[in-house]
């Protein structure tokens, strides 16, 4: 889901760098006002590196394949770490496996990181609805809406990125139709994060709840 180099203009390149820059001046901001701004480092690299390691897992969903994305997870558990995060996981996915580009990295970190920090804020609703379900529950079901809406979010930005900045020397009809199979293909790849994004929530509650609660 990745934006690669060449696909959309000069234009659009240079408004996702001026919004990527405002938003991790916003970020870094809001994470220098915490209580120890670095305390959160060793949980991000550990994420930063699983949203690396996710572009490389293809799912084969005929007649395309689509990978892993993860941001609905990073967010959840980081919170505003999310960012960053997914902006040193990206710029190393453009550089080390060719997914996405150096010039489309603003694009693609908007694309994927907005959403997760929406993530964040779906998962911490657990909070608000944690008594009338137990915590396994809450943590579950906001867990797998913060996945499924993480990659949701980023998929219709992503589609709507490509439809409407699509070339005019393109075949307008084959392209839209090779969007349309890929949008019907997230669909599935938005459960599957949501039941990795319950499983893991889950599994960190079981062993080391304090994982779950980022500065946000």
């Amino acid at each position: 889901m990745h934006i690669p180099d060449g696909v959309i203009s000069a234009q659009v390149c240079a408004a996702g760098y001026a919004m990527a820059g405002g938003c991790t001046w916003y970020v870094l901001r809001r994470i220098r006002q915490g209580p120890d701004p670095t305390a959160q480092v060793p949980k991000a690299s550990l994420l930063a590196a699983a949203f690396f390691v996710g572009s490389s897992i293809n799912i084969p969903v005929p007649p395309v394949s689509v990978h892993l994305v993860l941001n609905g997870l990073v967010g959840s558990v980081l919170g505003w770490y999310a960012w960053p995060a997914i902006l040193v996981g990206l710029f190393l996915q453009a550089i080390l496996i060719g997914h996405g580009g150096l010039t489309t990295l603003g694009v693609n970190a908007v694309m994927m990181g907005i959403p997760a920090l929406l993530s964040y804020q779906v998962f911490q609703l657990r909070h608000s609805l944690g008594k009338p379900l137990s915590p396994n529950w809450s943590v579950g079901l906001f867990g797998f809406l913060a996945g499924a809406i993480g990659l949701g979010l980023a998929a219709l930005i992503f589609f709507g990125l490509v439809i409407f900045t699509i070339p005019a020397e393109f075949d307008l009809t084959t392209e839209r139709r090779a969007i349309l199979g890929l949008m019907l293909a997230h669909i599935p790849l938005m459960l599957v994060e949501g039941t990795f994004t319950t499983l893991l929530t889950l599994f960190l509650l079981r062993v080391k709840p304090e994982l779950l609660e980022a500065e946000g």
